[in-house]
Protein backbone atom coordinates (compact mmCIF):
# COMPACT_ATOMS: atom_id res chain seq x y z
CA UNK A 1 0.00 0.00 0.00
CA UNK A 2 1.35 3.41 -1.03
CA UNK A 3 0.47 6.33 1.25
CA UNK A 4 -0.06 9.69 -0.46
CA UNK A 5 -0.11 12.92 1.55
CA UNK A 6 -2.56 15.45 0.11
CA UNK A 7 -3.56 18.99 1.11
CA UNK A 8 -6.68 18.82 3.28
CA UNK A 9 -8.49 21.80 1.74
CA UNK A 10 -8.19 24.57 -0.81
CA UNK A 11 -7.59 24.70 -4.54
CA UNK A 12 -4.80 22.14 -4.51
CA UNK A 13 -7.08 19.68 -2.69
CA UNK A 14 -9.79 20.15 -5.32
CA UNK A 15 -7.34 19.78 -8.22
CA UNK A 16 -5.83 16.65 -6.64
CA UNK A 17 -9.23 15.02 -6.15
CA UNK A 18 -10.03 15.77 -9.80
CA UNK A 19 -6.75 14.11 -10.83
CA UNK A 20 -7.57 11.01 -8.77
CA UNK A 21 -10.93 10.80 -10.50
CA UNK A 22 -9.34 11.13 -13.95
CA UNK A 23 -6.83 8.34 -13.28
CA UNK A 24 -9.51 6.03 -11.90
CA UNK A 25 -8.66 6.06 -8.20
CA UNK A 26 -11.76 5.71 -6.04
CA UNK A 27 -11.72 6.58 -2.36
CA UNK A 28 -13.66 4.56 0.18
CA UNK A 29 -15.56 7.39 1.84
CA UNK A 30 -17.32 10.51 0.59
CA UNK A 31 -16.82 12.07 4.02
CA UNK A 32 -13.20 13.16 4.29
CA UNK A 33 -11.26 11.83 7.30
CA UNK A 34 -7.55 11.92 8.11
CA UNK A 35 -6.77 8.69 6.25
CA UNK A 36 -8.81 7.10 3.43
CA UNK A 37 -7.99 3.96 1.46
CA UNK A 38 -8.76 3.55 -2.22
CA UNK A 39 -11.27 0.83 -3.08
CA UNK A 40 -9.67 -0.09 -6.41
CA UNK A 41 -5.97 0.79 -6.24
CA UNK A 42 -3.30 0.02 -3.59
CA UNK A 43 -3.04 3.56 -2.19
CA UNK A 44 -4.29 5.39 0.86
CA UNK A 45 -4.64 9.16 1.11
CA UNK A 46 -3.43 11.09 4.15
CA UNK A 47 -4.88 14.60 4.47
CA UNK A 48 -2.51 17.22 5.93
CA UNK A 49 -1.76 20.93 5.92
CA UNK A 50 0.20 21.82 2.80
CA UNK A 51 3.26 22.98 4.75
CA UNK A 52 3.38 19.65 6.64
CA UNK A 53 3.49 17.48 3.51
CA UNK A 54 7.22 17.81 2.64
CA UNK A 55 8.30 16.81 6.15
CA UNK A 56 5.81 13.93 6.31
CA UNK A 57 7.28 12.51 3.10
CA UNK A 58 10.88 13.06 4.20
CA UNK A 59 10.21 11.38 7.55
CA UNK A 60 8.41 8.41 5.97
CA UNK A 61 5.03 9.19 7.52
CA UNK A 62 3.83 9.30 3.90
CA UNK A 63 5.56 7.63 0.97
CA UNK A 64 4.73 10.37 -1.53
CA UNK A 65 2.88 13.66 -1.48
CA UNK A 66 1.20 16.16 -3.76
CA UNK A 67 2.17 19.68 -2.80
CA UNK A 68 2.86 23.09 -4.31
CA UNK A 69 6.45 23.40 -5.50
CA UNK A 70 6.69 26.63 -3.50
CA UNK A 71 6.05 24.75 -0.24
CA UNK A 72 8.45 21.97 -1.23
CA UNK A 73 11.28 24.39 -1.94
CA UNK A 74 10.56 26.51 1.15
CA UNK A 75 10.60 23.53 3.54
CA UNK A 76 13.84 22.19 1.99
CA UNK A 77 13.22 18.65 3.25
CA UNK A 78 14.93 15.42 2.18
CA UNK A 79 12.46 14.40 -0.53
CA UNK A 80 12.61 14.37 -4.33
CA UNK A 81 10.33 15.61 -7.09
CA UNK A 82 9.00 12.53 -8.85
CA UNK A 83 6.75 14.36 -11.31
CA UNK A 84 5.45 17.81 -12.18
CA UNK A 85 1.68 17.73 -12.39
CA UNK A 86 0.90 20.87 -14.37
CA UNK A 87 -1.98 22.22 -12.25
CA UNK A 88 -2.41 24.69 -9.36
CA UNK A 89 0.04 27.03 -11.05
CA UNK A 90 1.11 30.27 -9.40
CA UNK A 91 4.21 32.37 -8.87
CA UNK A 92 6.12 33.79 -5.93
CA UNK A 93 6.70 37.48 -6.49
CA UNK A 94 7.93 40.64 -4.85
CA UNK A 95 5.37 43.44 -4.74
CA UNK A 96 5.60 47.05 -3.58
CA UNK A 97 3.17 49.96 -3.11
CA UNK A 98 1.91 51.01 -6.54
CA UNK A 99 2.99 54.63 -6.10
CA UNK A 100 6.65 53.67 -5.69
CA UNK A 101 9.07 54.30 -8.56
CA UNK A 102 10.69 50.92 -9.21
CA UNK A 103 13.82 50.78 -11.35
CA UNK A 104 15.29 47.44 -10.35
CA UNK A 105 15.95 44.96 -7.59
CA UNK A 106 18.28 47.41 -5.83
CA UNK A 107 15.08 49.14 -4.62
CA UNK A 108 14.88 46.47 -1.90
CA UNK A 109 18.25 47.36 -0.35
CA UNK A 110 17.68 48.03 3.35
CA UNK A 111 13.93 47.45 3.05
CA UNK A 112 11.66 45.32 5.25
CA UNK A 113 9.82 42.60 3.30
CA UNK A 114 6.87 40.68 4.74
CA UNK A 115 6.62 37.04 3.66
CA UNK A 116 5.63 33.50 4.59
CA UNK A 117 8.53 32.20 2.51
CA UNK A 118 11.73 33.40 4.22
CA UNK A 119 13.95 30.62 2.84
CA UNK A 120 13.12 31.30 -0.82
CA UNK A 121 13.21 35.06 -0.31
CA UNK A 122 16.55 35.14 1.50
CA UNK A 123 18.09 32.81 -1.10
CA UNK A 124 16.98 35.17 -3.86
CA UNK A 125 18.19 38.31 -2.07
CA UNK A 126 21.58 36.73 -1.37
CA UNK A 127 22.01 35.84 -5.06
CA UNK A 128 21.15 39.43 -5.98
CA UNK A 129 23.56 40.86 -3.40
CA UNK A 130 20.72 42.68 -1.64
CA UNK A 131 20.66 43.23 2.11
CA UNK A 132 17.07 43.38 3.31
CA UNK A 133 15.12 42.20 6.33
CA UNK A 134 12.50 39.46 5.98
CA UNK A 135 9.61 39.96 8.38
CA UNK A 136 8.02 36.51 8.68
CA UNK A 137 4.24 36.66 8.75
CA UNK A 138 1.54 34.04 8.22
CA UNK A 139 -1.71 34.95 6.55
CA UNK A 140 -2.79 38.25 4.99
CA UNK A 141 0.74 39.13 3.93
CA UNK A 142 -0.59 41.63 1.40
CA UNK A 143 -1.87 44.03 4.08
CA UNK A 144 1.57 44.45 5.70
CA UNK A 145 2.71 47.57 3.76
CA UNK A 146 -0.63 49.30 4.27
CA UNK A 147 -0.46 49.01 8.06
CA UNK A 148 3.23 49.87 8.31
CA UNK A 149 4.61 46.38 9.01
CA UNK A 150 6.80 46.33 5.91
CA UNK A 151 7.92 48.22 2.83
CA UNK A 152 7.09 45.37 0.46
CA UNK A 153 5.82 41.80 0.35
CA UNK A 154 6.94 38.47 -1.10
CA UNK A 155 3.99 36.17 -1.63
CA UNK A 156 2.03 33.87 -3.92
CA UNK A 157 0.40 35.56 -6.91
CA UNK A 158 -2.20 33.90 -9.13
CA UNK A 159 -4.40 36.46 -10.87
CA UNK A 160 -2.93 39.52 -9.18
CA UNK A 161 -6.31 40.82 -8.06
CA UNK A 162 -5.36 40.67 -4.36
CA UNK A 163 -2.37 42.91 -5.03
CA UNK A 164 -4.50 45.42 -6.88
CA UNK A 165 -7.08 45.56 -4.07
CA UNK A 166 -4.27 46.31 -1.61
CA UNK A 167 -2.69 49.03 -3.81
CA UNK A 168 0.37 46.93 -4.62
CA UNK A 169 2.15 46.14 -7.86
CA UNK A 170 4.15 43.04 -8.80
CA UNK A 171 7.73 43.96 -9.70
CA UNK A 172 9.82 40.76 -9.58
CA UNK A 173 8.81 37.15 -10.25
CA UNK A 174 11.20 35.07 -8.15
CA UNK A 175 9.78 31.59 -8.74
CA UNK A 176 7.09 29.88 -10.79
CA UNK A 177 5.29 27.07 -9.01
CA UNK A 178 2.92 24.20 -9.78
CA UNK A 179 1.72 21.07 -8.03
CA UNK A 180 4.42 18.40 -7.82
CA UNK A 181 4.44 14.77 -6.78
CA UNK A 182 7.26 14.34 -4.27
CA UNK A 183 8.61 11.08 -2.92
CA UNK A 184 10.72 9.64 -0.13
CA UNK A 185 14.11 8.75 -1.67
CA UNK A 186 14.14 5.37 0.12
CA UNK A 187 10.92 3.80 -1.16
CA UNK A 188 10.82 0.02 -1.15
CA UNK A 189 10.73 -1.85 -4.46
CA UNK A 190 7.09 -2.78 -3.85
CA UNK A 191 6.03 0.83 -3.24
CA UNK A 192 8.13 2.02 -6.17
CA UNK A 193 6.20 -0.35 -8.43
CA UNK A 194 2.88 1.11 -7.26
CA UNK A 195 4.23 4.64 -7.73
CA UNK A 196 5.36 3.81 -11.27
CA UNK A 197 1.84 2.59 -12.12
CA UNK A 198 0.40 5.77 -10.60
CA UNK A 199 2.71 7.96 -12.69
CA UNK A 200 1.89 5.93 -15.81
CA UNK A 201 -1.77 6.81 -15.33
CA UNK A 202 -0.93 10.47 -14.76
CA UNK A 203 1.20 10.48 -17.93
CA UNK A 204 -1.72 9.04 -19.89
CA UNK A 205 -4.12 11.71 -18.62
CA UNK A 206 -1.63 14.49 -19.34
CA UNK A 207 -1.04 13.15 -22.85
CA UNK A 208 -4.80 13.28 -23.48
CA UNK A 209 -5.11 16.96 -22.59
CA UNK A 210 -6.16 19.07 -25.55
CA UNK A 211 -6.98 16.04 -27.73
CA UNK A 212 -10.11 14.24 -28.96
CA UNK A 213 -10.56 10.63 -30.09
CA UNK A 214 -12.44 10.27 -33.37
CA UNK A 215 -13.98 7.34 -35.26
CA UNK A 216 -15.35 7.61 -38.79
CA UNK A 217 -16.29 5.61 -41.85
CA UNK A 218 -14.66 6.52 -45.15
CA UNK A 219 -14.67 5.35 -48.80
CA UNK A 220 -11.45 3.46 -49.57
CA UNK A 221 -10.64 5.64 -52.58
CA UNK A 222 -10.32 8.68 -50.28
CA UNK A 223 -8.29 7.08 -47.49
CA UNK A 224 -4.94 8.53 -48.59
CA UNK A 225 -6.44 12.03 -48.79
CA UNK A 226 -8.05 11.58 -45.37
CA UNK A 227 -4.77 10.38 -43.84
CA UNK A 228 -3.18 13.61 -45.03
CA UNK A 229 -5.56 15.65 -42.83
CA UNK A 230 -6.12 13.09 -40.05
CA UNK A 231 -2.83 12.45 -38.27
CA UNK A 232 -2.80 10.07 -35.34
CA UNK A 233 -0.24 9.72 -32.57
CA UNK A 234 1.70 7.58 -35.08
CA UNK A 235 -0.88 7.07 -37.87
CA UNK A 236 -4.63 6.48 -38.06
CA UNK A 237 -5.96 2.99 -37.36
CA UNK A 238 -7.79 1.59 -40.41
CA UNK A 239 -10.11 -1.45 -40.41
CA UNK A 240 -12.26 -2.78 -43.30
CA UNK A 241 -16.04 -2.62 -42.92
CA UNK A 242 -18.62 -5.20 -44.02
CA UNK A 243 -19.77 -2.59 -46.54
CA UNK A 244 -17.62 -3.17 -49.59
CA UNK A 245 -15.27 -0.33 -50.49
CA UNK A 246 -15.45 1.29 -47.05
CA UNK A 247 -13.21 1.32 -43.98
CA UNK A 248 -13.41 2.48 -40.38
CA UNK A 249 -10.73 4.92 -39.27
CA UNK A 250 -9.69 5.81 -35.73
CA UNK A 251 -7.40 8.67 -34.75
CA UNK A 252 -6.60 11.43 -32.27
CA UNK A 253 -7.15 15.09 -33.12
CA UNK A 254 -5.70 18.21 -31.51
CA UNK A 255 -8.59 20.09 -29.92
CA UNK A 256 -7.46 23.45 -31.30
CA UNK A 257 -7.88 22.24 -34.91
CA UNK A 258 -10.79 19.90 -34.27
CA UNK A 259 -13.59 21.65 -36.20
CA UNK A 260 -11.26 22.64 -39.03
CA UNK A 261 -10.29 18.98 -39.53
CA UNK A 262 -13.88 17.74 -39.20
CA UNK A 263 -14.89 20.05 -42.04
CA UNK A 264 -12.18 18.63 -44.29
CA UNK A 265 -13.16 15.05 -43.44
CA UNK A 266 -16.78 15.68 -44.42
CA UNK A 267 -15.70 17.17 -47.72
CA UNK A 268 -13.73 13.94 -48.41
CA UNK A 269 -16.79 11.76 -47.92
CA UNK A 270 -16.34 10.74 -44.28
CA UNK A 271 -19.55 9.50 -42.64
CA UNK A 272 -20.69 8.33 -39.20
CA UNK A 273 -18.19 10.61 -37.45
CA UNK A 274 -18.12 9.85 -33.73
CA UNK A 275 -16.09 11.71 -31.08
CA UNK A 276 -15.24 9.99 -27.79
CA UNK A 277 -13.60 11.29 -24.59
CA UNK A 278 -9.99 10.28 -25.06
CA UNK A 279 -9.45 9.55 -21.36
CA UNK A 280 -12.03 6.76 -21.60
CA UNK A 281 -10.01 5.17 -24.39
CA UNK A 282 -6.80 5.34 -22.32
CA UNK A 283 -8.11 3.66 -19.19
Amino acid sequence: MLRIAVQSKGRLYEDTMELFSEIGIKLSSAKRTLLIASTNFPVEVLFLRDDDIPQSVADGVADVGIVGENEFVERNENAIIEKRLGFSKCRLSLAIPKEEDYKGVSWFEGKKIASSYPHILNTFLKKQGISAHCHVITGSVEIAPGIGLSDAIFDIVSSGSTLVSNHLKEVEVVMKSEAVLIGNPELSAEKREILNELMFRIDAVQAAEGKKYILLNAPNENIEDIIAVLPGITSPTIMPLAKEGWSSMHSVLPEKRFWEIIGKLKSLGAEGILVLPIEKMIM
